[in-house]
Formats: structure tokens, sequence, C-alpha cells
């Protein structure tokens, strides 16, 4: 398995909405000093090369702190800048064609929505699955909430991690014990925080959690 289930506890998502005056590269590293244990970059509206300077700067960081790093959706830019991998969504490239350009020591985590998606891409042969959303997503606003029960059924049905998506922050990630998830992915719950730092810490002891309850 190319992805330890511990890795994936906290994953942070980024987003240079909220900012506030830093780099992208200090909100990350302030993420990772807090407990952060997986960095997605996530740079949709950033013209290429912009995302390029971007992905290497992060991946240095993430390879000094030991931390998996991986790119959203932009499977070639993975390719350029030797990223540990890409996340894609239902709407992108096919995991068969993001295999084939990354080849097989690379990380490559699907998106599902439910079920059918989920065994679907484990079948495929994903390394790890977000599943959401949630309790929706203030950077998806047409994200459907997924039923909580599905995501039990989720972790039963596959044999590779599940990290939750949508929406999570430290009010309500207690909601996603019992479900057998290996992890909390989050975006504005971490890097809308005034100290991302102190909230990762607090985030990490949260989802931690996760995977210790037993199923429902």
């Amino acid at each position: 398995m190319k992805v330890d289930p511990k890795q994936l506890t906290l994953y942070a998502v980024t987003d240079r909405t909220w900012l506030n005056g830093r780099t992208l590269e200090e909100a990350v590293e302030e993420a990772i000093r807090g407990g952060a244990t997986f960095v997605q970059l996530r740079d949709k509206n950033e013209p290429y090369e912009v995302k390029k300077k971007t992905a290497i700067a992060l991946q240095s960081l993430c390879r000094k702190y030991g931390v998996p790093f991986v790119i959203d959706d932009d499977v070639e830019l993975a390719a350029e800048v030797d990223a540990d991998g890409v996340h894609v969504g239902q709407d992108d490239m096919a995991y068969e064609k993001a295999r084939e350009i990354l080849g097989e020591g690379k990380i490559i985590g699907v998106t599902a929505h439910n079920l059918k998606e989920a065994v679907s891409a484990w079948k495929q042969g994903a390394d790890y699955i977000g599943s959401g959303a949630a309790f929706g997503s203030s950077t998806k606003t047409d994200a459907d909430c997924i039923d909580r029960e599905e995501y039990g059924r989720i972790t039963s049905a596959v044999d590779i991690p599940v990290v939750a998506i949508g929406g999570i922050n430290k009010d309500n990630i207690e909601q996603l014990y019992g479900y057998g998830l290996a992890g909390a992915s989050i975006i504005s719950g971490i890097f809308a925080a005034e100290n991302i730092e102190e909230t990762c810490r607090e985030l990490r002891a949260l989802a931690e959690k996760l995977p210790e309850q037993n199923l429902k």
C-alpha cells in the first residue's frame, strides 16, 4: 500500500481565499507544524506557471517534514514536478489514464460520493478514497451531503483508506466517529483559522479518534 492510513488522519487541502497576508507556503507549513499529515494543492483558478511554482515549493516543504503531497486534478503538473501523487474527481481524468501517466509508484486518490463510485475506484486500483460532502462545502456549492450511514457502507466494502471531505471543522468532526474512516480532509476548517497551527493541533487530536471508533 502506497498510503499508510495514518498519513491520511488530517488531510489539508489548500485554498488561497483565507491567507490574510500569509503566503500559501507559510500557511501550509503552519498546518504541518500543527499536525497535518497529508497535503493537497488545490489551486484551480491560478495560471499554470503560478501553480507549477507553488507545487514545487510545497513539494519541497512537504518532503522536509515527511508529509505526502498530491495535486488536485492536474495529472500532468503532478508528473512534471514529481509530486507524490494526484487526487482526481469523478469528472476529472479517468483513473486508468492518470495511472498510465504517473506510473505505479505514485499515489492516486479518487473522489466518491456513494458506495457504487467507491467500489469502482477501489477495484480500479485507487490508493485511497475521498468521500463526501460530509457537511456541504464552502468551495463546491453544488456538493450534495452524503448520508452518514453511507460512510459505514463504503468503509465496510473497500479495502483502502477512506477520508471524509466537505465542510468538516473542529465543531462537527466528532459526528463522523464510528464509520471506519481513516481521516478527514479539510479546507476552510484549517486555512480560514486565525491560528492555523493551533487549530490543526486541535483537529489532529480529534481526527486521530476517527479510526479508533467501532463501526455503528
